[in-house]
């Protein structure tokens, strides 16, 4: 049933890239179906793995001579993260409604993203797993590139080649494990219990995770995420934020600490305070959190503060795959599917909702125009998604932290003391964004008060209205009753740390 997500996407991008030109209804009708046609599959699978461990629904052979297969299957880690794609993808074509230009092949790339997205969710053979990962990077290449804006030709190629240099890495890394695991099988089940030498893993485990952790924005490989969200048009900035950096997240626990938990054991030496590259690992994500949080205080651009906060919300999901206890990994991948929820929401209001209709994103502009008079669904919007991302009780991002936070209380309550000063922040910048954008009380000048009067902003539509709440309430229904996601994630999680993939 999950494998229909992948090919449903396939072929509405297919559909849509053959489509006559001059018909953008039916281009965005089409990716609509298709995009909801996914959400429902994600539902339904998430649904019928409800109680059940890791499920194989596809395998067959690809390059046997090779031990290649083309094996899709699913634990409670995929089928989350596939509900987040799912969720992710309906999202984003409802913001992405006012397309004009070329809008079948926006689409047409916009589903080859979720079908690359949701192919590296579902492929348990480590090299389906790595060409799924990247097919996702070509599209969301052409997306900035061609429909992005604020330097986009140059964003999309830092994008690109920062993510070609983490695959490389990771390439390394798999070719390696293929060739010293003795089991002539890429298959990630059978890897999994290779058994690799501690000394391979020593320095195999560091090459991968680093590889991924590229995606995932970890300091200080970060640099092209802010970037490239600006740059990006608002569907593209929602899922390179929502999906993409969970690509990153996701083989860094799927395939590094899986495959080469050894690689975490201690040197048996102390080099300037660091006695294991679980240590390493652990600082630079307490690292991201806080640096993240400091530069989106001081960002003047609306979309720069948002982007920022993305560093920031995922050196969490970072810092809790290090804690290497249930209670902070079951948290880091918890904050994975709640970021993409909220990251998704606070890119929708910042890129469509109000970038959109005031024509910018300078946060000393936007205090001049009163917007929570012009546009009161954008301000309390944004408060609700100001709120998650704060991570403040009833939502999703407050269970996901606090679960990060005891997890790593347990091995080093420094790191949580250090993760405290970026949650502190974090606050600041989500309502000096806030009372700038919505709430300002600086006067208009005359030219401004003009247009206030004589050319109101246009109406907030009904794609707005649907995608606003479809991630508010999601966030939302998680955090008010976890255990919607938690009983799924947790024993997952589990397997994984008695053993890898089971």
């Amino acid at each position: 049933m999950l494998a229909w997500t992948i090919y449903l996407s396939f072929a509405g991008a297919i559909v849509l890239a053959i489509l006559p030109k001059g018909k953008p209804a039916l281009a965005r009708w089409l990716a609509l179906s298709v995009a909801v046609a996914g959400l429902a599959f994600a539902i339904a699978g998430f649904i019928a793995g409800v109680g059940q461990g890791l499920t194989v629904f596809v395998d067959l052979p690809w390059m046997p001579s090779m031990g290649i297969h083309f094996l899709l299957a699913a634990d409670g880690i995929s089928r989350v993260l596939v509900l987040l794609t799912g969720l992710a993808a309906v999202a984003g074509v409802l913001f992405s409604w006012n397309i004009e230009l070329r809008t079948n092949e926006f689409f047409a790339f916009f589903l080859a993203l979720i079908g690359g997205v949701y192919g590296v969710f579902l492929s348990f053979d480590l090299l389906l797993l790595f060409v799924f990962y990247e097919i996702a990077i070509v599209p969301k290449y052409f997306l900035i590139a061609i429909w992005g804006s604020t330097r986009r030709e140059y964003a999309a190629m830092k994008l690109a080649i920062y993510s070609f240099a983490g695959s490389a890495m990771v390439l390394i890394g798999l070719l390696a494990a293929y060739a010293n695991s003795g089991s002539h099988s890429t298959s990630l089940i059978e890897l999994g219990h290779a058994g690799f030498p501690v000394g391979f893993q020593m320095w195999c485990f560091p090459l991968v995770f680093t590889g991924f952790a590229i995606l995932a924005g970890m300091w200080p490989f970060h640099t092209w995420a802010p970037t490239g969200h600006v740059a990006a048009p608002t569907a593209a900035s929602m899922l390179l934020a929502g999906v993409v950096m969970k690509l990153g997240a996701y083989g860094c626990l799927r395939v590094g600490i899986a495959l080469f938990p050894r690689g975490l054991d201690p040197w048996g030496f102390s080099f300037i305070g660091f006695g294991s590259w679980r240590d390493v690992f652990a600082v630079l994500a307490v690292v991201g959190i806080v640096y993240g949080a400091l530069v989106a205080l001081a960002q003047t651009d609306f979309k720069f503060v948002i982007g920022y906060s993305s560093v920031s919300h995922m050196g969490f999901v970072l810092l809790g795959l290090m804690t290497l206890n249930q209670i902070g990994m079951t948290g880091a991948v918890l904050q994975m599917f709640s970021h993409g929820i909220i990251a998704g929401l606070l890119f929708a209001i910042v890129g469509r909702i109000v970038y959109d209709r005031t024509h910018t994103r300078q946060l000393a502009e936007l205090e001049t125009m009163h917007l929570s008079r012009r546009l009161p669904f954008a301000a309390w919007a944004f408060v609700i998604a100001g709120m998650a991302s704060m991570g403040l009780p009833g939502f999703s991002g407050f269970v996901a932290e606090l679960q990060v936070l005891v997890g790593a209380w347990k091995v080093n309550p420094w790191w949580v003391l250090a993760a405290g000063i970026g949650i502190v922040v974090g606050v600041a910048y989500t309502w000096r964004a806030l009372q700038k954008a919505f709430f300002g009380d600086a006067p208009a000048s005359p030219h401004m008060l003009e247009q206030e009067q004589g050319h109101p902003l246009a109406a907030i539509t009904w794609p707005e209205v649907t995608g606003v709440v479809l991630l508010a309430g999601a966030s939302l229904a998680v955090g008010l009753y976890p255990r919607i996601l938690l009983d799924t994630i947790e024993p997952a999680v589990k397997a994984l740390l008695a053993g890898g993939v089971q």
